[in-house]
C-alpha cells in the first residue's frame, strides 16, 4: 500500500510550470529591455543562453523534488491483523423538512450534525451505521469503522435527499433491524436523532418488536416545545414559510412526550440535543454496556517513510544550480 503522509503538500508541483513561465517571461523581458540599448549580442557578451536554461532546469528539479520529500511517500512495510471488540450501532438521522426550523439556533439540522459528529469520535471503535429518514428511510452508510466517510456523510444530508416528506420514526427502525443482520454476539442499539414528529402510528410496536430482537433504542430530541415555522425557497430567493392548505403557516414542535414513549418501548434512554456532552457521554456509556464481538480489521499498522531518496536529490541540484554561472566558459 503506497500513500502521502501529507497529500496536500503535492499542491506546491504547481509551482514548477508556473517557475518555467517566469523564466520565459523574465528572459524575453530582459532581451527586449537590452535590444532598446543596442547590439543584443555584444552587450550580452559573456552570457551564455544554455546556462541560463540549464539553471532553470535544475532548479525546476529541485523544487518537484522537494514538493514531493515535503508529502512524506510511504510504503506499508508491515501487514497486521488487529482484533478489537466492539457493539453494533445505527444512527437514525430526521433530514425532514421540518428539521429545518430554527426553532434552536441555527436550525435543527445543523444542530443535529455537531451533536452528531461529536457522538461518533465518542463511539470511536464500535461499527457503526447510518440511516437518513424523513417520509421514509434509507442506508446511508452500513456497519463500518470508517468514522471519516460517516462524518462526510452527516456534513452532506439535506432534506434534498429524500422526495417524501414527513417522519417516518418506524420505517427508519424497520431498517435498521434488517442492516444489522443475522450475525448474533454483539450489543445493538439504535439511536435515532429527530424532532420526533411522528407520522406513524406503528412506532412504539416497532420499538418494542426491536428490543424483543435484542436492540435497544435510545432517542435524542431536537427542536423545543414552543416550535416554530419552517423556512422554504419559493425559487426566487424570497424567504418563506410552510403553509398548509388553508394558506396558514404550519409550525412544527419537537414531540418530547413521543420521543419518551418510543424510548421506553425500546428500553432505551431518551435526551434532547440542548444537554450537549451530557447526552453524549451517557450515550457512550449506554453503548459501552452493551455486549461485545470481536472482530479482525485487517490494516497496515506501520509505514516506511521515503522522503529522504527525494530530499537529498533535491538539495543536490539546488546546490548545483548555485554553482552554476550565467557566464560562458572561456
Amino acid at each position: 500500500m503506497f500513500r502521502y503522509e501529507y497529500p496536500e503538500h503535492l499542491y506546491f508541483l504547481a509551482a514548477a510550470p508556473l517557475l518555467v513561465l517566469l523564466l520565459m517571461a523574465y528572459r524575453l523581458w530582459r532581451r527586449n529591455a537590452l535590444s532598446r540599448l543596442g547590439n543584443v549580442d555584444r552587450i550580452m557578451q559573456g552570457f551564455s543562453e544554455k546556462r541560463f536554461w540549464w539553471k532553470g532546469v535544475l532548479f525546476t528539479a529541485g523544487l518537484i523534488l522537494l514538493a514531493i520529500a515535503w508529502a512524506n511517500p510511504q510504503r506499508g512495510a508491515k501487514k497486521q491483523t488487529v482484533t478489537q471488540d466492539a457493539a453494533d450501532v445505527f444512527i437514525a438521522f430526521d433530514i425532514s423538512q421540518s428539521m429545518l426550523c430554527e426553532d434552536v439556533a441555527p436550525n435543527r439540522l445543523e444542530l443535529a450534525k455537531v451533536f452528531a459528529g461529536k457522538l461518533l469520535q465518542e463511539l470511536e471503535g464500535e461499527r457503526i451505521g447510518l440511516i437518513f429518514f424523513a417520509g421514509n428511510a434509507f442506508l446511508q452508510m452500513p456497519l463500518s469503522t470508517d468514522y471519516s466517510f460517516l462524518l462526510q456523510s452527516l456534513q452532506s444530508a439535506t432534506p434534498d435527499l429524500i422526495t417524501e416528506q414527513g417522519t417516518a420514526i418506524a420505517a427508519a427502525i424497520d431498517l435498521a433491524q434488517q442492516s444489522f443482520g443475522a450475525d448474533p454476539g454483539g450489543g445493538r442499539t439504535i439511536i435515532l436523532i429527530t424532532d420526533g414528529e411522528n407520522h406513524d402510528d406503528n412506532v412504539e410496536k416497532k420499538a418494542k418488536e426491536a428490543l424483543g430482537n435484542g436492540t435497544i433504542v435510545n432517542t435524542v430530541g431536537v427542536g423545543t416545545l414552543a416550535g416554530g415555522p419552517i423556512p422554504e425557497d419559493d425559487g426566487s430567493g424570497m424567504r418563506q414559510f410552510k403553509r398548509n392548505q388553508d394558506d396558514q403557516i404550519v409550525r412544527t414542535r419537537m414531540d418530547e412526550v413521543m420521543l419518551q414513549r418510543i424510548a421506553a418501548s425500546g428500553g432505551g434512554k431518551w435526551y434532547n440535543v440542548s444537554q450537549g456532552n451530557a447526552a453524549i457521554e451517557s450515550l457512550k456509556r449506554e453503548v459501552g454496556n452493551l455486549q461485545k464481538r470481536e472482530m479482525e480489521v485487517r490494516s497496515f499498522a506501520e509505514f516506511e517513510s521515503y522522503y529522504q531518496w527525494f530530499l537529498l536529490p533535491a538539495l543536490l541540484l539546488i546546490m548545483l544550480e548555485f554553482l552554476i554561472s550565467f557566464r560562458k566558459q572561456n
